[in-house]
């Protein structure tokens, strides 16, 4: 590829990530929660720092980095990075514990004739640079997360010119662990090939890997598959890791044979892979060379219908988990209350906890009701490991620690305070090693913390707005508080707060599956219509929903219910809502109500939004808006701008999870507009999900798409012409959209037998933009709909003001 001013080299062997703990002294860190750390304005620089990145910093920001291990022509490289659409390195990833990574990359950039060149280096910690085997410079920012930039000069000869780069960073939970390098001038150059390997057998394994994808958005049935629209002219093979999300420390390893000319490779029956959302890391070899990509799909087993009687369905929900789940202190706490044992899957989740991993106090609170509900099926050593765990863990960050456990948000805190109240309540007369404390006063100052978060999410609920993966985690506290508090007003209040959010569920689910705006979403979550955790939590209280593998809150809401007398209104007509009107909901939620959310359904769709949301800036991890239309959960779409081209990656915002600039959203009932304006350096493009082989029929007409599903229809209206994807992770399922200012409108449509009719009627759909703001749509059912600067909409004589709206909401229903 020849090189212009900017372009990135992006093809690069790499060594293995050196990795080794970086301990420093245990050290309190101060401050609070913070409902806010996600609301970024600086390219989502989050603003919270570690003792361990201070130190970090201390020893080692603005200096030469450690060159390690080795030196540059002594490199082992290990894997071939093509780019699919990056144009950075990136080895991204999660790392539970404070971690210095070091790696190096090298890459070739062939010059027509020898001259300097101008090359600048990004990355978040520090690099050092080296062409031709003379070391060019070097940076040292170790900023978390935050891309920084060097210019090099260097000199280039004529022909070859191998570039190396050393980079290293402390890992820190979701860590971005990534260089790029961009060739912004000089004679004129080639970026090339730099791997052992003849050029077309890497193109043949590229093109490969580029453009195969699954046969199917998700699946429950049948064969799952990988579809090979660029086949091998030669026989190769297919190394396939299969794992979950970041959280998930299950995986399976498959090879398989791919022949050539083959053109489709069956990986299994869906009953040979867990129910869940999974990551397939497929790594293709040929002629000796060999290069990986990851694709990720839903993989659902359906339940069958549920039992009419809530306490078979609880009955049910504890057996799945206690069968099916990952093994983990929830899976054991579902076995112990299925009179199972638990001791050996127990012993195995307490060095994590102990050594507190990040989200170790997701494991600790279910372990604390084993402790305090199912001691008596313990064996007496597991339970003297347990008390020696629950006495090592750091319970808040005024403790002394080294970790980097995430203290700020909203559901870690609740969590932390759950489980500092409830083991000291435990362990009354032993001292906790990092406070000092007795368990009474340890249980004393939980209490206050608790009573603290409680008042809190009184007044302002949930920052992580409507956010599927953060549900259940508060229910796992909460659910605790309400089973286990030794205190009745705790309990009572932890009661009234579990009744909240499922009443939140309820108003914005779909036939049982939540369809709404959220305030931090993943793509393993938007795209799992069936097996998050929601989906089983719908079934166990309404009978509508199917199980997957990992759960957080589904044993402890179980038991509250069969053990603890939890009394919930019955919600079951909200959430399978089947009446002939339609239901619109409007709230508020986070601390000074910064998110004003909207909600319409009827019996056949449904759709959510942030109303006057932030309009324009960096965003993290918000969809904006989301909807459903039919009968299957898997028939949805959401629009987003992709915070990185590269799909099932580590960004915050990802290719589909979250957006990388906020877009202005306004919804009146099934009528919506979204519209972006982004910047430099934000992807060029803005991309709704739609799933074309979940509907009954699609239709694409230069900037209008339509489809059908259980008589019920969507169309969505570019600003320009909207392009399907048909290659690649997404093929099939994504529609995209040129630019960072595209403009999109959504119309959903109760009666919609064909995609003609659909189309006919509502093709016209058009902004007529007045001054001030103010954007008008036509609609042949609601009339003129005006979309005010302020974020009030106004139709059909009525008006809808975010401003007006309360954290207890506002239900309407019209006919």
């Amino acid at each position: 590829m020849k090189l212009t001013n900017g372009d990135s080299l992006r093809y690069w062997q790499v060594s293995e990530i050196a990795e080794e703990r970086f301990d420093v002294a245990d050290a309190p860190l101060h401050g609070e929660m913070d409902p806010f750390f996600f609301l970024t304005k600086d390219r989502n620089f989050i603003p919270h720092e570690y003792p361990c990145r201070t130190e970090f910093a201390a020893r080692f920001r603005n200096k030469r980095p450690d060159q390690r291990p080795g030196r540059a022509d002594a490199v082992s490289w290990q894997k071939n990075v093509l780019p699919f659409g990056q144009d950075m390195l990136d080895l991204s990833g999660f790392w539970f514990r404070p971690t210095r990574l070091a790696a190096w990359a090298r890459t070739v950039i062939d010059a027509a004739e020898a001259g300097p060149a101008n090359l600048r280096l990004t990355t978040c910690g520090g690099a050092i640079l080296h062409v031709n085997g003379t070391e060019a410079g070097w940076m040292a920012p170790y900023i978390r997360n935050y891309n920084s930039h060097a210019e090099f000069q260097v000199q280039l000869q004529a022909g070859p010119n191998e570039i190396v780069v050393f980079f290293d960073d402390l890992a820190e939970r979701d860590t971005r662990y990534l260089i790029r390098l961009d060739y912004l001038n000089g004679p004129e150059a080639y970026g090339s090939l730099p791997f052992d390997a003849p050029a077309g057998t890497v193109r043949m394994v590229e093109a490969l890997l580029d453009r195969m994808h699954f046969d199917k958005p998700a699946y429950d049935h049948g064969e799952v598959a990988l579809i090979l629209p660029a086949t091998l002219s030669e026989e190769g093979d297919a190394s396939v890791v299969i794992e979950g999300d970041f959280m998930s420390h299950e995986r399976m390893d498959r090879r398989y044979r791919i022949e050539a000319g083959q053109d489709r490779l069956v990986l299994g029956k869906v009953g040979d892979f867990p129910a869940d959302f999974r990551h397939f890391r497929i790594t293709v070899s040929c002629d000796g060379f060999a290069a990986t990509r990851s694709l990720g799909v839903e993989i659902a087993h359906p339940a069958g219908p549920a039992a009419e009687a809530l306490a078979d369905r609880v009955d049910e929900a504890l057996r799945s988990v206690a069968d099916k789940a990952e093994p983990d202190t929830v899976c054991a706490l579902a076995r112990l209350a299925t009179g199972q044992q638990a001791d050996e899957m127990i012993l195995r989740a307490l060095p994590p906890i102990e050594d507190c991993w990040d989200c170790a106090d997701f494991a600790l609170v279910p372990l604390l009701w084993s402790r305090m509900r199912f001691a008596d099926a313990l064996r007496p050593e597991t339970l003297a490991e347990i008390d020696r765990t629950i006495l090592a863990y750091r319970y808040w960050m005024d403790e002394p620690g080294n970790d980097v456990q995430w203290y700020f948000s909203e559901n870690h805190a609740l969590l932390f305070h759950s489980a500092a109240y409830l083991a000291g309540h435990v362990l009354p007369d032993a001292v906790f090693r990092r406070s000092g404390r007795s368990g009474a006063e340890q249980s004393r100052i939980g209490a206050e913390r608790v009573q603290a978060w409680l008042d809190h999410f009184e007044t302002c609920e949930m920052a992580e707005f409507n956010s599927a993966p953060y549900f259940p985690i508060d229910l796992k506290g909460l659910c605790a508080l309400y089973a286990l508090a030794p205190d009745a007003d705790i309990r009572d209040r932890a009661g009234r707060a579990i009744a909240r959010l499922i009443e939140i569920v309820a108003n914005s689910a779909h036939r049982g599956v939540l369809t709404a705006a959220q305030g931090r979403s993943y793509e393993h979550t938007l795209r799992a219509g069936e097996t998050l955790e929601l989906s089983a939590i719908a079934r166990m209280l309404w009978g509508k929903g199917s199980f997957g593998a990992r759960f957080h809150c589904l044993p402890q809401f179980a038991l509250c219910l069969r053990d603890h007398g939890l009394d919930l209104p019955d919600l079951r007509s909200r959430a399978l809502w089947d009446e002939t009107g339609g239901q619109e909901w409007a709230f508020t939620q986070g601390e000074n109500h910064f998110a004003r959310l909207y909600h319409w359904k009827t019996r056949k769709t449904a759709m959510g939004s942030a109303a006057r949301y932030r309009w324009y800036d960096w965003g993290y991890q918000e969809t904006l808006i989301h909807a459903r239309i039919g009968a299957d959960p898997q028939a949805q779409i959401w629009i987003n701008h992709p915070g990185e081209l590269i799909q099932s990656g580590y960004g915050r915002p990802s290719y589909w999870g979250g957006s990388a600039s906020v877009p202005r959203v306004q919804q009146y009932r099934g009528l919506a507009l979204v519209m972006f304006d982004g910047v430099a350096p934000q992807p060029e493009l803005t991309h709704a999900w739609f799933p074309q082989s979940v509907f009954d029929e699609t239709r694409l007409d230069g900037n209008i798409a339509v489809a059908t599903q259980d008589g019920a229809g969507l169309v969505i209206i570019g600003s320009a012409a909207l392009h399907a994807v048909t290659e690649g992770p997404s093929a099939g399922n994504e529609l995209q959209l040129a630019g960072r200012d595209g403009c999109w409108i959504i119309r959903l449509s109760d009666e919609a037998q064909d995609c003609d009719a659909l189309h006919r009627r509502y093709a016209t759909l058009s902004l007529i933009t007045k001054p001030d703001g103010l954007i008008v749509i036509d609609d042949p059912e609601y009339g003129p709909v005006s979309f005010h600067a302020d974020g009030v909409v106004e139709a059909e004589g009525r008006r809808l003001d975010p401003e007006s709206w309360s954290l207890e909401g506002q239900r309407n229903i019209i006919p």
